[in-house]
């Protein structure tokens, strides 16, 4: 959608109430539209009373002054979008049109003038699927008038939640069909059970046909989503079934006095079961003592906070302790162990786990999660144990400009190896010294108190160990024949002895807790952990189903959609954010942002039907998923993970912690993206800098490289801002998308050549930028992407199929801004990448598009996606897409070259001579950017280019455009309407950007030489 559009969302929140409480007698109304050319800009309620007059939306009322009216003439001056405006028109009986304008502006203002005709509806004939006696007691008192009286926008953007979580399942939306033919196809469809408001009501509580009752949604749900959908879907695509009522409406719609229970609050976030472990970052602090929230505020880049002395775990396992059903989020007492420092930074009982603040959560920005509840005790931020080679507790890790440290202490101190999941049990592997380790984190009840506990399994050791417990003012008591508790600088510390093996558990306690010490000797005795190492039942053993709905055929490609089962034992909202195929080429894996991964079966049934296994859970943030020789990496937040199916049930045992390298802060928007891997075996994934701040430590903004052992992080390449995934190319180069923001004046889809040093990419915020912030000291993109083609770029994939036709071979764009693929024709002109984007026809997705792989075996493309931060696609949370090449005509450009000429346009196609030669059927238009600080870039110096003739070229599918006066630029823009030899339209546009001009052409377009 075009920026200067937006505001046509409006027409989709249309008043169509507000004046069904007026009195005809004082007042009129009339429906109106306003318009830019042909397009409707905003649509609501125009009311007269008097000499005065206002147009009604949902979201405002705008008063018209100085009104001169009568039953020919209209003329008002009114205040639109803070700007004065001049109304003049003509009435023509219940018609009017008018201008309203200013110096620089003018809208079209049509209304037709509304005169209720009221006509009693008679519902007895309709067979509901309930009676009235088989609903709930409050639906017999219900103010249907009040409520519907009182529907506004936030009423449609509830509404909008409800059908989006929902109702879109089943009856879809205009460009993308639900999952049920039968189902209602709002938008197009006549209404046998009536129309208005209040027999769709009835429709949802009683249910009619193949709709069943909505018997859980409370009236205000109900009024929410109806207003939604008539708003939405009906006025604006179906008007002849649009209701537009009065007052003698609502006057006989039943009375009654009440609006029902209230809804539910809509948290999915904490409604989910993660499983009793959930790997973020979080900060221990006592809701009483603990520091207050602190974020700087602007100017831009904000300034660095002073959080020394807060107590994050940046790579924190929260374990719930005690036990129950839900997970982590429905326990009552809780630890965090700090996998960085192999620490427990503290532990926590309560009604309630975190406040949920993040962006992956909550979806709030600029936060990270909290514990709430009561503080028993917590340790320092630095190592949870003593240096076994030096005696000391100094923290030799990266140290940032704000004086943090970031990042896993050096292996041969500690090493964290990965965690065992046993029948809901967490067990956490880790080396000190070389020395293995198992850790479980637990609780006991003494009487009504709660001490935590920590059990060890410590083999033999080269060198005597000290463990850091808690402070010296917390109570601390040893369960084992083996080890020493010593008090030190104010805390309690656990000393083992060299080479003795040994089982321990330690008990920490509140300061005030009475009776430890006689506890201590009833305690159970430490626990041999190693039998919970080998796996055991499943935890996750129900299986999930889904539907696969097949897409339209009329255009070139077919979209699939492969539903999610959103409706799942554990509420997991399926935002899926990786994808990959297994040896099985019935089977994929799926990894989704809140921590699960999931074994998909049944791409090639021919029942449509699949099957849905979670596999793992608990899991910070993954964004990529890799299978390598049939082993499972997926990329998170704080580690790259490999999956180990201990015993074949299907379901991960061990997390193992593959490499943990990652420099982890609080900052919302440093995300770990996408994974690939070359043909050594190397992994590759990239990480986003800070959003309005400068870095903290030198992975923001990179391109990351991890040994094929797992043992070594390497940065190939820096300067990103917001890298939302990695293409590797087949000479060994990469793309990396990033977005448009501070630094950045534009999108930009980058062509990488990893190297040591890396080379910088543009963003002056990230970690060392170069002393030069001119363009000559960046490398440039090979892109410059314009919001109005995509809002935000994620991972590019080259097209490997044989069943895509001509595309095979060519680089797509995936769009998680608008839910698109795009084709990215591109070219090398004197070492310099460049090329452009053009949108491929017919394709639109419920969400964002994530990540996408091309199937080995049917050779069909499978993306992913889902709806979070910055996309326009919302209408569900997550969603899983097969997309098949029809073989029908294809209106996008696969080659583009620039010249000294001109430009090169290829197409799959053979063109139409005539129209193709025509230079009135393109249009050419430029601009350029400046990259500063500031948060994007205007357009400067727009220009329509001069197109002198076009030649079709030899092969008839090419044309080159003959422009004088081309130069290179940052942004160029053609726009083209030709039709094949078959009559078939080939229109649309391509956006690209032009580094260097080519000589002449030399038919290298759209492939890798």
């Amino acid at each position: 959608m075009k920026p200067d559009h937006i505001v046509f969302l409006l027409f989709l929140l249309a008043l169509s109430l507000l004046g069904a409480c007026s009195d005809p007698l004082e007042s009129e109304e009339w429906d109106f539209q306003l318009l830019i050319g042909e397009e409707p800009q905003e649509l609501g309620t125009l009311i007269f009373s008097g000499n005065k007059g206002v147009l009604k939306t949902l979201f405002r009322e705008i008063e018209l002054k100085n009104v001169e009216k009568n039953d020919t003439d209209i003329s008002a001056e009114l205040e639109y979008r803070r700007k004065p405006f001049q109304l003049e028109g003509t009435i023509k009986g219940d018609q009017m049109e008018a201008i309203m304008r200013n110096e620089n502006e003018s809208y079209i203002l049509k209304a037709t003038r509304f005169r209720e005709a009221f006509v009693p509806i008679d519902r007895s004939g309709i067979t509901y699927l309930l009676a009235d006696g088989d609903l709930r007691e409050y639906e017999q008192n219900i103010d249907h008038a009040g409520m519907l009286a009182s529907l506004d926008g936030a009423a449609f953007g509830r509404g909008e939640k409800i059908y989006n979580g929902n109702c879109i399942n089943c009856h879809g939306t205009p460009e993308i069909d639900g999952s049920i033919p039968l189902s209602k196809k709002f938008w197009s469809e006549a209404y046998k059970a009536g129309a208005d408001p209040y027999s769709l009501y009835q429709t949802l509580s009683k249910g009619y046909g193949s709709m069943p009752p909505q018997v859980e949604m409370t009236p205000q749900e109900k009024y929410d989503v109806i207003h939604y959908i008539r708003e939405e879907f009906i006025r604006k695509e179906n008007p002849t079934q649009y209701y537009r009522f009065g007052k003698d409406y609502l006057a006989s719609l039943p009375k009654g006095t009440a609006t029902g229970p209230e809804s539910k609050p809509y948290h999915p976030w904490k409604d989910q079961d993660y499983g009793n472990f959930f790997i973020n970052t979080y900060e221990i602090a006592d809701l009483e003592t603990g520091p207050e929230r602190y974020h700087s505020p602007r100017p831009v880049p904000y300034a660095d906070e002073d959080y020394r002395e807060n107590n994050f775990a940046y790579k924190g396992i929260a374990v719930r302790l005690d036990r129950g059903p839900g997970g982590v989020a429905k326990g009552k007492a809780w630890m965090v162990f700090d996998h960085d420092l192999m620490r427990v930074a503290g532990g926590w009982t309560g009604e309630g786990f975190i406040d949920w603040k993040a962006i992956l959560l909550n979806d709030e920005h600029e936060t990270y999660p909290r514990n709430i509840g009561d503080v028993h005790f917590q340790t320092p931020v630095g190592p949870g144990w003593v240096n076994p080679w030096d005696g000391t507790l100094h923290d030799p890790r990266f140290t940032a400009r704000d004086g943090r440290q970031f990042g896993p202490l050096p292996k041969k101190w500690a090493d964290y190896k990965g965690l065992y999941y046993y029948e809901g049990r967490t067990i956490i592997s880790y080396t000190v010294g070389g020395t293995p380790i198992l850790e479980e984190l637990g609780m006991e009840a003494m009487d009504d108190q709660v001490l935590f506990t920590r059990t060890l399994n410590i083999e033999a050791s080269e060198q005597p160990l000290r463990m850091l417990i808690a402070p010296d003012t917390n109570q601390v008591a040893l369960v084992g024949e083996v080890g020493k508790l010593e008090r030190k600088d104010g805390y309690t510390f656990l000393s083992i002895p060299v080479r003795t093996p040994l089982q321990v558990k330690l008990l920490i306690a509140k300061p005030n807790v009475q009776g430890l010490a006689a506890y201590t000797v009833r305690s159970p005795a430490p626990e041999d952990l190693y039998p919970l190492t080998r796996g055991g039942r499943a935890n996750y053993p129900e299986v999930a189903t889904s539907t696969i709905v097949p897409g339209q055929e009329d255009g070139p490609f077919a979209v699939d959609q492969m539903l999610p089962p959103f409706d799942n034992p554990w509420n997991a909202r399926m935002k899926l954010s990786g994808l990959d195929f297994l040896s099985d080429p019935n089977q994929a894996v799926a990894c989704a942002t809140d921590g699960d991964v999931w074994l998909i079966s049944g791409l090639a049934n021919a029942s449509g039907q699949l099957e849905w296994r979670r596999i793992a859970a608990g899991l910070f943030q993954p964004l990529g998923i890799k299978v390598l020789d049939g082993e499972i990496f997926v990329t998170c937040r704080d580690q790259l993970v490999r999956l180990h199916d201990l015993n074949g049930d299907g379901e991960t045992d061990f997390y193992e912690s593959y490499n943990h390298d990652h420099q982890v802060s609080d900052h919302f928007h440093e995300f770990a993206m996408g994974l690939q891997v070359d043909d050594e075996g190397n992994l590759y994934y990239a990480k986003s800098g800070r959003h309005a701040r400068e870095a903290l430590i030198p992975q923001h903004g990179t391109l990351l490289k991890v040994s094929k052992d797992g043992a070594k992080t390497e940065i190939i390449a820096k300067g990103f801002r917001a890298a939302n995934g990695v293409c590797l190319n087949p000479d060994g180069s990469f793309i990396v998308t990033d977005q448009q923001g501070y630094w950045n004046p534009m999108n930009r889809i980058n062509w990488v050549e990893p190297s040591i040093p890396p080379k910088f990419y543009g963003n002056m915020w990230g970690y060392d930028p170069p002393a030069d912030s001119s363009r000559s000291g960046m490398e440039p993109p090979m892109v410059w992407v314009d919001m109005e083609f995509d809002r935000s770029p994620s991972e590019l994939l080259w097209v490997d199929s044989e069943a895509w036709g001509p595309l095979n071979g060519s680089l797509l764009s995936f769009s998680y801004g608008y839910g698109i693929i795009q084709v990215v024709p591109h070219e090398k002109v004197n070492g310099q990448m460049q090329g452009g984007v053009a949108t491929l026809p017919g394709i639109r997705f419920m969400t964002g598009v994530m990540r996408g792989r091309f199937h080995p075996v049917d050779g069909h493309l499978y993306a992913c996606g889902m709806s979070a931060w910055a996309t326009n696609q919302m209408m569900k949370g997550g969603g899983l897409y097969r997309i098949r090449y029809t073989g029908k005509p294809l209106a996008v450009p696969l080659g583009l070259e620039a010249t000294t000429q001109g430009m090169v346009l290829r197409f799959a196609e053979e063109l139409d001579a005539e129209k193709a030669i025509r230079p009135e059927n393109y249009e050419v238009q430029t601009w350029g950017l400046k990259r500063t600080r500031r948060y994007g870039s205007d357009r400067y110096d727009r220009r329509t280019l001069a197109i002198e003739s076009v030649d079709l070229m030899a092969d008839g599918k090419s044309v080159r455009l003959n422009i004088p006066d081309i130069t290179p630029v940052d942004v160029m823009t053609i726009a083209y309407r030709l039709a094949d030899t078959e009559g078939n339209p080939l229109e649309g546009e391509v956006q690209n950007t032009i580094h260097q001009l080519r000589a002449t052409s030399d038919g290298m377009m759209g492939h890798l030489k």
